[in-house]
């Protein structure tokens, strides 16, 4: 196959194949040629005359990720049908239910591991994450009485610290025990302020996901 006379449509094709073979194999199991395999003959040269490194397919999968994650959560903040406890709930969920899950599974080592996107990472939770999604959905649950607090913008950061950073095995080291046990006391430090959101469903369903990532850890 020539290369594509469309550049973006070529660096679509890399990156969406390059992603189904991170979720696949994993990101340390993918070669560059396991890559150009499943590019239908597009060749080496087209690959590198777009992304220098895999490095760069993996910051450009990233990329289509984050893009991902955003049409999800902006599709719950945009649903004014519920409540903002409702719209809390949903945000939860998604760390298991999110379309992306499975793939952010596959790249939180890679991740993790690696100062540059774990610092990019940690930067983007508390200056998009946590006021672009989190506290709008705080402050409509306190304008629709769902929601109790008058922290919203420390209870939109505490939220997100403790779910990205506190519960990621790959960041705080810990067993399944210690993930069950951290789940309850969020719940439970929820429920002390009024939020009765993360539930035994949720708490069952994120344990199930994040003990994936434990098994990384082994």
């Amino acid at each position: 196959m020539a290369r594509n006379k469309y550049p973006e449509e070529t660096i679509a094709l890399i990156v969406d194949e390059s992603l189904k073979l991170f979720i696949e194999k994993g990101y340390d199991n993918t070669s560059i040629q396991d890559i150009i395999n499943n590019l239908g003959g597009l060749s080496k040269g087209a690959i590198y005359h777009h992304f220098k490194s895999k490095d760069e397919i993996f910051e450009a999968v990233c990329q289509k990720i984050g893009t991902a994650n955003e049409a999800y959560y902006g599709s719950i903040l945009a649903d004014s049908s519920k409540t903002g406890c409702e719209q809390l709930r949903l945000l939860l969920q998604g760390v298991y239910s999110n379309p992306t899950s499975d793939a952010m599974y596959a790249l939180i080592e890679r991740i993790v591991r690696e100062p540059k996107f774990l610092s990019n990472q940690i930067f983007e939770i508390y200056e998009d994450v946590a006021p672009n999604y989190i506290l709008p959905i705080i402050n409509r649950g306190i304008e629709d009485g769902s929601i109790q607090t008058d922290y919203p913008k420390e209870l939109a950061e505490v939220m997100i610290t403790l779910l990205n950073i506190w519960m990621n095995p790959l960041i705080a080291k810990c067993t399944a025990d210690d993930l069950q046990r951290k789940l309850a006391f969020f719940s439970q430090l929820l429920n002390g302020i009024g939020i009765d959101v993360f539930d035994d469903e949720i708490q069952v369903q994120t344990l199930r996901y994040l003990e994936k990532t434990i098994n990384l850890t082994h």
